[in-house]
């Protein structure tokens, strides 16, 4: 009896270890990371940018994948339907999680506060609504006084229905009346060439496609969702009296629901600390990229305030039932 006594007390303080060890194991294999878009894109560059660090960091590979289509929603799903390991994570722009789901929420079938882990706020991307060089406007309040006074005469491009900038124009619209007539593109590039040529008077996009047109002067910035270090004269619309600013394009890294605690524990410290690193940031600068760190749950508090107010807009504006 005192033998099988003795044999219990061993079998139970290994099972006791047994667990923590392997948590602690974690990772021991390659980590996918989705991209939802195609290579190339500022979410790509970004996420393949910091999965290498990841990598050294966690000691595997961190192997980035894109799986474009579906305005995002391909990618995404295919993470929240993935096994709650930790071994396939997620990093996207809040067009996947918000606007898309506001626009299509026949397409869109996940749910991003219930259906994901959150695991950080990585970065962000301000858009920028910009004009022609030679514009009469100097401003966006004499831009908007324009649109008034000129009903129908004011065209703006954007990225396409449900895109942060085809927000962007329709909250400049909700505050200040000016009625600007949102024209769609497939991409950035269409949309700045269509504002350059005069096709369109206006354009909304990231500060990254477009920091080389306002570098050279050919475009001009009116107004600016969040403030750019690269473009510190061009305001946010609190700074000019509006009572909220443009929504922005920021990215996070996600898992799907349900992954174990400890291995969530893990990736966040990890991703804290790449987003945090000063030579990412430098890295992706060029790029019209701020990283800005934000932890699991203020990104949560941050999805739902913000489709709270784009689903809103969107309403208001016509855009959805």
């Amino acid at each position: 009896m005192r033998s099988m006594l003795s044999l219990l007390a061993v079998a139970s303080m290994l099972l006791g270890v047994a667990l923590p060890v392997a948590a602690q194991s974690y990772p021991s294999s390659p980590i996918t990371l989705v991209i939802p878009l195609a290579p190339g894109d500022g979410t790509d560059v970004a996420g393949r940018t910091m999965a290498e660090a990841l990598a050294r960091l966690l000691k595997v590979a961190v192997v980035p994948i894109n799986r474009p289509g579906g305005g995002m929603a391909i990618g995404t799903d295919s993470v929240v339907k993935a096994k709650k390991d930790g071994y396939t994570i997620l990093i996207t722009p809040n067009a996947a999680l918000i606007s898309g789901r506001i626009m299509n929420p026949d397409t869109v079938s996940y749910d991003p506060v219930k259906d994901l882990t959150h695991l950080g706020g990585a970065t962000r991307t301000p858009v920028i609504v910009t004009v022609r060089g030679d514009a009469p406007w100097k401003s966006l309040p004499e831009m908007v006084e324009f649109a008034k006074k000129n009903p129908g005469k004011v065209r703006a491009a954007t990225v396409g229905p449900g895109s942060i900038g085809h927000f962007s124009i329709e909250m400049i619209n909700a505050l200040t009346g000016a009625g600007m007539t949102s024209v769609p593109f497939k991409g950035g590039a269409p949309g700045m060439t269509a504002l350059l040529g005069g096709h369109v008077e206006v354009g909304a996009f990231s500060v990254g496609a477009t920091s080389g047109q306002l570098k050279s002067g050919a475009m001009r910035g009116l107004v600016v969702s969040s403030k750019s270090p690269a473009f510190p004269e061009i305001p946010t619309l609190t700074e000019l009296g509006y009572r909220q600013n443009l929504p922005g394009i920021w990215f996070a890294f996600y898992g799907p629901a349900g992954m174990p605690a400890e291995v969530t524990k893990v990736l966040v410290a990890a991703i804290e600390k790449v987003v945090k690193d000063p030579a990412i940031a430098a890295t992706l600068a060029p790029f019209g990229m701020v990283q800005d760190y934000t932890p699991p749950d203020k990104v949560l508090a941050e999805i739902r305030e913000e489709h709270r107010v784009l689903e809103e807009l969107a309403r208001k504006a016509g855009l959805v039932k």
